[in-house]
């Protein structure tokens, strides 16, 4: 499996070796084997042809995690696309941007869900853009088994062209967009396969948006070791654990505000039995794994935490493993996957020595392509070829890694990268503000929560939260970037040199759990 060039060269050699055995199922107990995964993908790829997907094609998608979603990537990428995952949580400021860099001759979205019109959505900024983009829902996708009108086989690749175009709000006020391969992606699920551990016999699960450059780690991770995995659209805490303990799921996670979640459910049982007897571990990353929640879960829920550390750029970092130990395991982001050369730097470029903090940067075969900016590439890469995270962290001499800051100024809330000046900018246009400023706090379910920090107007009424909420959204803020804490001060404090504002004292002044 690990020798295969292209995602659907893994597809196709994974639906030989495994043909019957089951690989996603949903809540609907809905099902597909890996066969039936390859056969489903040849008619999403007839039907997506017909209406003009081709072979370097841009399409930008933007669906909720269901089996159809995955079925429709699979199908792209047997056509040779260009794809352009959105996660279903952005609004008009994150989908704006990505369609006036890519211009995607189609977009892929349901025309509703979860109480919003995504289509409508896409063809108003579509027409705004003055793009000739079509907006498909895949739901109105007439696939077919025609032998006619199925693909003709694809074209040999060596899995090295840029098919993938990942955004993340990333450290700067616009989003970034991230160039990946088959083949970093490749590399990126088998490090985690191969960090982890996974058998034929594990259900995983799936309860994340599968837009997420997760979605195809994890992919590639059940394409490798043949195991099957749940398929969750809402994630209802209570729900899900019914449905996984229903269908014996023995790894769960996805963040660390999945595992608060489900250790809140196991204390809300009432009982000291396992609320998923089956489960064996939780697996996940995207933000801070504090030790007393480690701690915690080991010792309520039975089974011990496997975090990870990555990003949009670098997929796969580091990851935990089961050989580790507790310390490691509560203590440390893990230990560098396969394919991932980690080295720490200071800020005048020498590489540091164990235990001394710097600037996390790395190097391999997981790596992107770099950016759709090329301003962007030059600097994020150095004249050895590692790419620079933004994060702070050091190498202990036992070789794990140590995530302890970031270099930028971005919030991690619940695994997803949001940018501060994105929403100083929005909060610095109201009339009543002054001057602004966003900063993560710690948070045991959110990982960091977004708090705003306000500097009035003179003569200005205090700024209500109600109203701090109504100017994001009318700003086409994502609900996830809408603060979830609002602090008045007299003046924000600033330094001396350039009056740049303190964030780190804001940060010592409020980061008392609200």
């Amino acid at each position: 499996m690990y020798g295969a060039a292209t995602l659907w060269d893994l597809v196709e050699r994974r639906a030989a070796s495994s043909p019957d055995a089951r690989v996603l199922f949903d809540e609907s107990d809905a099902s597909l084997t890996f066969a039936g995964l390859r056969d489903a993908a040849e008619r999403r790829a007839a039907a997506l042809r017909a209406i003009g997907v081709e072979r370097d094609v841009v399409v930008s998608w933007q669906l909720p995690t269901r089996i159809d979603t995955i079925v429709t990537l699979l199908a792209l990428s047997r056509l040779g696309a260009v794809q352009n995952p959105i996660l279903h949580l952005y609004r008009e400021r994150e989908v704006r941007f990505a369609m006036a860099q890519l211009r995607p001759a189609i977009v892929l979205t349901p025309e509703r869900w979860g109480g919003f019109e995504y289509g409508a959505m896409a063809r108003a900024l579509a027409d705004e853009l003055a793009l000739p983009t079509r907006v498909v829902d895949p739901a109105t996708l007439s696939d077919t088994d025609d032998p006619s009108t199925l693909p003709p086989a694809p074209i040999a690749s060596d899995g090295d062209e840029v098919r993938w175009i990942y955004y993340t709000s990333g450290t700067t006020a616009d989003p970034k967009g991230v160039r990946h391969t088959d083949r970093t992606l490749l590399a990126g699920g088998e490090g985690l396969a191969r960090a982890i551990g996974y058998t034929a016999g594990d259900v995983g699960s799936i309860a994340f948006p599968f837009a997420h450059i997760a979605g195809p780690d994890y992919l590639v991770l059940m394409l490798v070791s043949g195991c099957s995995s749940a398929i969750v659209e809402r994630f209802v805490p209570s729900e899900a654990v019914a449905f996984f303990r229903r269908t014996g799921v023995t790894v769960a996670g996805g963040s660390t505000a999945f595992y608060s979640l489900f250790l809140d459910e196991q204390r809300r049982s009432g009982d000291s039995a396992p609320v998923i007897p089956t489960l064996r571990v939780l697996s996940g990353g995207g933000a801070s794994k504090p030790p007393a929640l480690y701690d915690a879960v080991q010792r309520e829920l039975g089974v011990p935490i496997l975090h990870g550390y990555g990003m949009t750029e670098v997929p796969m970092i580091a990851m935990g493993c089961f050989a580790h130990s507790h310390e490691q395991l509560a203590f440390t982001d893990g230990t560098p996957v396969t394919g991932a050369e980690v080295r720490i730097v200071g800020s005048d470029g020498v590489v540091l020595p164990a235990d001394a903090d710097g600037e996390i940067c790395v190097r391999g075969p997981l790596v992107c392509k770099g950016y759709t900016d090329v301003e962007q590439t030059a600097t994020a890469f150095d004249d050895d070829g590692f790419f620079h995270t933004g994060d702070l962290g050091h190498l202990r001499a036992d070789g794990h890694l140590v995530v302890t800051g970031r270099l930028k100024d971005v919030i991690i809330r619940k695994g997803e990268n949001i940018s501060a000046r994105e929403i100083e900018d929005v909060l610095v246009a109201h009339p009543k503000v002054r001057d602004a400023a966003v900063i993560g706090l710690p948070d045991p379910e959110r990982g960091e929560r977004v708090c705003a920090v306000v500097e009035l107007a003179e003569t200005a009424a205090p700024l209500t939260f109600a109203e701090m909420v109504d100017t994001c959204r009318a700003a086409g803020l994502m609900q996830q970037k809408i603060p979830e804490q609002l602090e008045i001060v007299e003046a924000l404090p600033r330094n001396d040199t350039l009056q740049k504002v303190v964030k780190q004292e804001l940060r010592r002044r409020f980061e008392s759990p609200v």
